[in-house]
């Protein structure tokens, strides 16, 4: 396959070698597993089914999953696989299935649900850099859509993860995503179609925050599902960005829930304290 699965279309003949993301041909599951701390909008008081795929088409510096973003070292498996995969999570009771980082495997994980169509949501939870071609492609197959939208400005996308086109890409995809899918909720006010937004407070860069969230309400309203996120905890090699060394102050993170509050979005879920506990970052075998 030649890849030009994201916006950087690296061009690689995936077969032969591996572009940015590092991801073979095929797809690299380094965990599937109930997972239940999802947002109640996605779960209500049950569990998602989590497949977490080895590489990623940003690798942000601050990641905490960098163990499985950054290296590659799982075992490449094919669609039957895969299907196998949703199957179990959905006979061991999830909620949906959950694709965490599924930009460079979405060849596969489409012939997987060709196979085998699990009677749950599908969630596509990626960092939002992504190209609208790869989500005009996914039609049909996915339910919800869980992206991030990580930065306003683009010298910080330059400066954590390589992106120098991240803000427009990101909007571009999210257009497109909202769509392709409009709110569907059950009873219980859980999705079980749509558009989620999660956005991650970083250290110093509140005011970041504020223009993401005044963007996200230019754009989509104050209807749409927002995540505000303050589980931010240095991990990884960060001695160049010091700014990012310390945890998220609760100050920083009250600002910009204030600001989320000041433009009265409906459907906002926000972080308690004590969401920045490192206990709750997977544990990887690899």
């Amino acid at each position: 396959m030649i890849c030009s699965l994201c916006p950087r279309k690296c061009g690689v003949d995936r077969e032969k070698a591996v572009g940015y993301c590092g991801a073979p041909e095929g797809a690299v599951v380094a965990r599937a597993e109930l997972h239940f701390w999802e947002e109640p909008y996605l779960t209500g008081n049950g569990a998602s089914g989590a497949v977490f795929f080895e590489g990623c088409n940003l690798k942000c510096a601050f990641c905490q999953n960098q163990k499985i973003s950054f290296c590659v070292k799982g075992e490449p498996i094919r669609a039957a696989a895969l299907a196998d995969v949703f199957r179990a999570l959905e006979d061991e009771g999830a909620d949906n299935i959950d694709l965490i980082t599924p930009t460079p495997y979405v060849p596969t994980i489409k012939d997987a649900l060709d196979l085998y169509r699990p009677a749950l949501p599908i969630i596509y939870n990626c960092g939002g850099y992504e190209s609208t071609e790869t989500i005009d492609s996914l039609k049909g197959y996915v339910d919800v859509y869980l992206p991030d939208y990580k930065y306003y400005d683009n010298a910080m996308a330059i400066k954590y993860s390589g992106a120098a086109d991240y803000r427009e890409r990101c909007e571009e995809a999210l257009l497109a995503m909202r769509a392709q899918v409009k709110d569907v909720t059950d009873d219980n006010g859980v999705l079980k179609q749509g558009l989620a937004i999660r956005h991650l407070v970083l250290p110093t860069h509140a005011k970041d925050s504020f223009l993401v969230l005044d963007r996200i309400k230019e754009l989509f309203g104050k209807s749409v599902y927002l995540s505000v996120m303050g589980q931010y905890v240095p991990c990884g090699d960060l001695a160049r960005f010091p700014e990012l060394l310390s945890p998220l102050k609760p100050l920083e993170y009250n600002a910009v829930v204030a600001h989320a509050l000041a433009l009265d979005f409906e459907n906002c879920f926000y972080q308690e304290s004590g969401a920045n506990d490192r206990e709750f970052i997977p544990k990887f075998l690899r």
